[in-house]
């Protein structure tokens, strides 16, 4: 059973093939250390001014408001359900989809993981290169994956809460100093409210700017595999602030609203990107400019890398039975994510990030109603089996939910109207009512399957 399944040696309690126990929780603290590294992205920067510029700073600033709302309610549901079972996300999609059907889980996941990875470690490279040009980019890209690899081979328990710990200062006081010297540079500007496209408030408007931020619906996953580690008389407190509301004032507002604030007040920025950004950001504060980007971007990759890691693991070993350790597969990880920094392939990855994205909102609704129903215990009991042999290869319930939101979903993006707007909530919608439904009428063979040996054991027993 779920809460029952031991210790993996060579993971240290990390595999996502594993339930984590009580025993092996972190304190509060050091959770919170751990996972507010995902808060410190310059990509959260950008997007607050990149929504600003099409559809004006104030709808921006209403779409990101909404959003916080949203992921802080949904992820304190998230984060109680994974610390009251320490399940990780490949674990729990076994028993949302069955076996192979949590195999795609983790499959979208870890690409998606590593997409971020991509574009985080290029933020990194292109800023070390611009401002030492000696250094070329092939070879500042390979620094940074170098470094970043090892970062994931500790336990969250023991480093990353840490490494994190330790840069978080230098991350807020990065986020003040750009927007003091900014100011002391060029000015305080007034009007940078009325930054964009427009500069009356619409329904269109701040509706387009909640819906973006849907497309990074996988920090949902993020939270349930980090959440595990949490104890359970930590729930409260995990749940209302370190993956509540809290969280996302900083990520998406705050980081936001200084976004706005210095694209704004910069002036000759040109095309509105990470790397415009940070360049205007090395030109304010140089080395420390640098310093400030390696820091933020260190710590969001962290996240990256280990995620993209354990799940990547889970996959192969259901795909091809390959229980190898996690710091190999973080080696392959660094291997993947080098090949495609040193790709063109941004374009192809903004595309498939685009499709995944909506599986991962298909996910969130279906985790969310199995979350909220009682079914399960009714057919299953309260222990959560989640064994692989005990599991049966396909839940039709889950799938057929999950498929058909992201059938409505695929659907809906590929109309080139106002309508594509509703495409990501449709998707959450319909797979949340859809699981709810079928939900009523599942059977116990959905969530559990009796292994061959046992089977024929038991005929054997018959004759």
């Amino acid at each position: 059973m779920a809460n029952l399944t031991k210790k993996n040696k060579d993971d240290d309690f990390d595999s996502s093939t594993s339930a984590i126990s009580e025993a092996a929780r972190m304190p509060a603290m050091s959770l919170t250390m751990a996972w507010w590294a995902v808060c410190s992205a310059v990509f959260y920067i950008v997007v607050g001014a990149t929504l600003a510029l099409t559809y004006g700073a104030r709808n921006a600033l209403i779409g990101m408001a909404l959003s916080v709302v949203v992921y802080g309610i949904v992820n304190s549901v998230m984060s109680r359900y994974a610390i009251r079972t320490g399940l990780s996300v490949a674990l729990f999609s076994r028993v949302l989809f069955g076996s192979a059907g949590a195999a795609l889980a983790t499959l979208i996941f870890f690409a998606t993981a590593m997409y971020y990875a991509v574009f985080e470690g290029s933020v990194i490279a292109v800023a070390a290169n611009h401002l030492f040009p000696a250094l070329t980019y092939k070879w500042a890209a390979l620094i940074v994956v170098c470094y970043s690899v090892p970062l994931v081979f500790g336990s969250v328990q023991h480093w990353l809460d840490k490494f994190n710990g330790v840069l978080l200062p230098f991350y807020l006081f990065g986020l003040i100093a750009a927007v003091v010297l900014t100011t002391y540079e060029y000015g305080y500007n007034a009007t940078w409210l009325d930054f964009g496209g427009s500069k009356e408030i619409s329904t269109s408007g701040w509706w387009n700017c909640f819906v973006y931020y849907m497309g990074v619906w996988v920090l949902m996953m993020y939270t349930f595999d980090y959440a595990r580690f949490g104890k359970r008389s930590d729930s409260t407190y995990h749940g209302r602030f370190n993956f509540g509301i809290p969280f996302y004032l900083l990520t998406f507002l705050v980081n936001g609203a200084i976004g706005i604030y210095l694209v704004a007040s910069i002036p000759g920025l040109g095309p509105l990107t990470e790397v415009s950004v940070v360049f205007a950001l090395l030109k304010l504060m140089g080395i420390w400019g640098l310093l400030f980007v390696w820091v933020t971007q260190s710590r969001i990759n962290t996240a990256n890398y280990y995620l993209a890691t354990i799940n990547m693991q889970a996959f192969f070993q259901k795909l091809v039975n390959i229980n190898a350790p996690k710091f190999f597969w973080a080696l392959v990880v660094g291997v993947c994510v080098y090949v495609m920094m040193m790709a063109d392939v941004f374009s192809k990855l903004l595309q498939a990030l685009a499709y995944q994205g909506i599986f991962v909102v298909a996910w969130v609704g279906v985790a969310l109603a199995h979350i909220f129903s009682n079914r399960y215990e009714q057919l299953v009991g309260p222990d959560i089996e989640v064994r692989d042999a005990y599991v049966p290869t396909f839940n039709p319930g889950g799938l057929i939910a999950w498929l058909l939101g992201a059938l409505a979903g695929f659907l809906l993006n590929s109309i080139h109207s106002n309508v594509s707007s509703f495409s990501a909530p449709a998707t959450f919608l319909i797979s949340l009512f859809a699981y709810s439904l079928l939900m009523r009428r599942a059977k116990r063979e959905w969530f559990v399957a009796v292994p061959v040996a046992a089977s024929s054991q038991a005929a054997f027993e018959g004759k």
